[in-house]
């Protein structure tokens, strides 16, 4: 692979050689004169780049979100996650068929191709909503290692606001120092580096195979409302106060802009180009959509036939802590247990989040101010969303990446149109927009996406800006 391949992905891209993509290609296009039931088999074998968004996309905000909606809503907002996953990986396959049929890198060719300006604010809304969104992943962390500790009895020993602090903050900087560690060698081949992630993947495999067992036990003892679950995928209700926010939450976790910014270098990374199309699409679907649509649901569902309705008195979405949600686990696994594995498990899909924003950080900074990749530079910014760490003392540390993600939505919008615009430049990519009723289905649902991210951020805007600006104005004019 020459330099210039090199540069045009992440930094592990320097371990994939040409003879090595020359033979996937060939393998794919032999894949293509396959039955089905074959080609399915060789993509299993190929899939990869879409497991760092799910790496992105199953962290706080998404288990946050599905935690707060079974809780409060029940299995009313079933419907949420799946039209929001199933409408960003329409968007994520116009972005990967960009990116493949010329190889270029994303930034550039927003850059060039758009305008410059565009380009520059989507590589800063990138990097915003990736800090907002670290002081949600930070607050989950905060929140689970203190209930650990108050499992373990902590709690009740000396002052315990004191210990409520460094038990909070041990926990972040010990988070912080391993994904730093992590992300500083990303692509090498430490043996912490491979003990860790697969922490990672085993806390939530662990998660949930734990909501798993609390869904099938309760079908069992009866306790599962299937009408009510079936209504919830089908029905498309927005149950009232407060939904709204879970909503947005939940839509602005599932495909964030900064998914949207390190998906094409991570495409570019594998040394993938125009053969890979049908196994980037595949890739999305299995490695993406399938594992995120089951665990959120599973998530709901178990919230929603156990807590749901059984919430302490006072308890809203302000205050709710992980204590409260892990009562989904204590009812099946016993309490002590229940909690520690909801606390591990919502830690562990919070850590892998942690280390693709850094990732992400590490290289968009670069692209945004035109910067030559170096190893020092992109271990430097790497610590830009670090700040995030501040996150851990957070009281209710389930609602704010709920929050963080319905602000980090209104940037949506950038990307969205930007893609819907460059997939139809036919001045660019030539017959790769399509053509027939394959491209029209396909742009109505970017279409319908589009049109959704503008309404959401607009909602967001108007509630969280204009609003309250109103209302601070009234109150002024009443003095």
């Amino acid at each position: 692979m020459s330099d210039e391949q090199k540069s045009s992905g992440l930094p592990m891209a320097s371990k994939w050689d040409p003879e090595k993509i020359r033979e996937e290609e060939q393998f794919l296009q032999d894949l293509n004169a396959k039955p089905f039931g074959q080609k399915i088999k060789g993509y299993f074998k190929l899939t990869g780049p879409a497991w760092m968004q799910s790496a992105m996309t199953l962290g706080a905000g998404s288990a946050a979100a599905s935690v707060v909606a079974g809780a409060f809503f029940g299995y009313q907002l079933l419907w949420v996650q799946p039209i929001a996953m199933f409408l960003g990986i329409f968007m994520m396959a116009a972005l990967s068929n960009i990116t493949l049929t010329k190889g270029e890198r994303g930034y550039e060719v927003v850059k060039r191709e758009l305008h410059p300006s565009i380009a520059f604010f989507w590589a800063l809304a990138t990097v915003v909503s990736t800090v907002i969104w670290h002081f949600g992943q930070y607050a989950l962390l905060g929140g689970a290692f203190w209930d650990i500790a108050n499992v373990a009895g902590i709690e009740n020993a000396g002052d315990s606001k004191t210990i409520e602090t460094v038990v909070r903050f041990a926990g972040g900087f010990l988070i912080l120092g391993i994904n730093i560690a992590l992300t500083w060698n990303y692509g090498g081949k430490s043996k912490g580096i491979k003990i860790y992630e697969g922490f990672l993947s085993w806390t939530i495999r662990a998660v949930m195979a734990a909501f798993l067992i609390v869904v099938v036990v309760q079908a069992v003892k009866m306790e599962v409302d299937w009408g009510g679950v079936f209504k919830g995928f089908f029905a498309f209700s927005v149950p009232g106060e407060g939904s709204i926010t879970t909503i947005l939450g939940a839509i602005g976790a599932a495909v964030g802009i900064n998914m949207t910014f390190l998906y094409p270098y991570s495409i570019l990374a594998k040394g993938w180009g125009k053969h890979h199309k049908g196994l980037a699409r595949f890739d999305l679907v299995m490695s993406l959509f399938v594992p995120y649509i089951i665990l959120t649901s599973l998530i709901i569902i178990g919230m929603a036939s156990t807590v749901h309705g059984n919430l302490g008195e006072g308890v809203t979405q302000a205050n709710f802590k992980p204590i409260d949600a892990a009562q989904a686990l204590a009812s099946v696994l016993g309490s002590g247990v229940g909690r520690i594995v909801f606390d591990l498990g919502f830690a562990g899909m919070a850590c892998g989040a942690i280390s693709a924003h850094m990732v992400c950080c590490g290289f968009t900074v670069c692209e945004m101010f035109g910067l030559e990749y170096t190893t020092k530079r992109y271990r430097m910014f790497t610590l830009v969303p670090a700040i995030g760490i501040l996150g851990v003392m957070i009281q209710s540390p389930i609602w704010l990446p709920v929050i963080a993600s319905a602000l980090a939505f209104t940037m949506l919008p950038i990307a969205y149109v930007s893609f819907f615009i460059l997939n139809n430049k036919r001045s660019y990519l030539g017959d790769a927009v399509g053509k027939g009723w394959k491209r029209i289905a396909v742009n109505t649902v970017l279409l319908i996406a589009v049109i959704l991210s503008l309404i959401g951020a607009g909602i967001k805007i108007k509630g969280g800006v204009i609003d309250k600006i109103a209302a601070m104005t009234n109150r002024e004019a009443a003095k």
